[in-house]
């Protein structure tokens, strides 16, 4: 069939519990390869809501650090507020074992879901990366740039870092830069 896009496959790897062992993989895989890379570089890796439902996650992410031999201060885990939805104790206590790893935390598609503030209080979060809806539309939108906007200053009023995803012009770029936002990502920089 070719190159299966995530969004075809995800959801029936979630449906049929396939998700852990492909989630280990992808985890190990992407811990292995960024030791290769230079030591100031990090890798970030996406967990889905059903991985947080196992109450291993943390005991398997330090497993993995311990095989592959990456600082977890070079790991990078992002979640979408989807892990957040279930049960909220049992994620926090995970994300803090997590971070006590030196793991960061990034909630991704900031914007998009049920987007409370209220997480961002409770969570421990590291990154908050702006959904890519409202960076496509920036700067000529002023809608979705004062949304851009008032991400960038909240988050860094808490002390994490701004991603802007989606990034595909320079124009993007140098609102983005000029907002505030730590880091870019997407088609301007590489493709995925």
């Amino acid at each position: 069939r070719g190159l299966v896009p995530p969004a075809d496959f995800i959801s029936l790897a979630e449906e049929t519990g396939l998700i852990a062992p492909i989630g280990e993989w992808v985890l190990h895989t992407a811990c292995t390869e960024a030791l290769s890379w230079p030591e100031h570089l990090t890798v970030a890796v996406n967990l889905s809501p059903v991985q947080f439902r196992d109450s291993r996650l943390a005991t398997t992410v330090r497993g993995i650090l311990e095989v592959t031999g990456l600082p977890g201060t070079r790991l990078e885990i992002e979640i979408t507020e989807g892990c957040l939805l279930q049960d909220e104790q049992k994620t926090l206590t995970v994300l803090c074992e997590l971070r006590s790893l030196g793991v960061r935390i990034s909630m991704d598609d900031f914007g998009t879901g049920y987007s409370s503030l209220s997480y961002l209080r409770r969570f421990p979060f590291d990154k908050i990366k702006i959904d890519q809806s409202f960076i496509r539309q920036t700067p000529a939108d002023k809608d979705s740039a004062a949304i851009v906007r008032a991400i960038a200053t909240l988050g860094s009023s808490l002390g994490m870092k701004i991603t802007a995803e989606g990034v595909e012009t320079i124009a993007q770029s140098d609102f983005i830069i000029k907002e505030g936002c730590d880091q870019i990502q997407g088609y301007l920089i590489s493709k995925p």
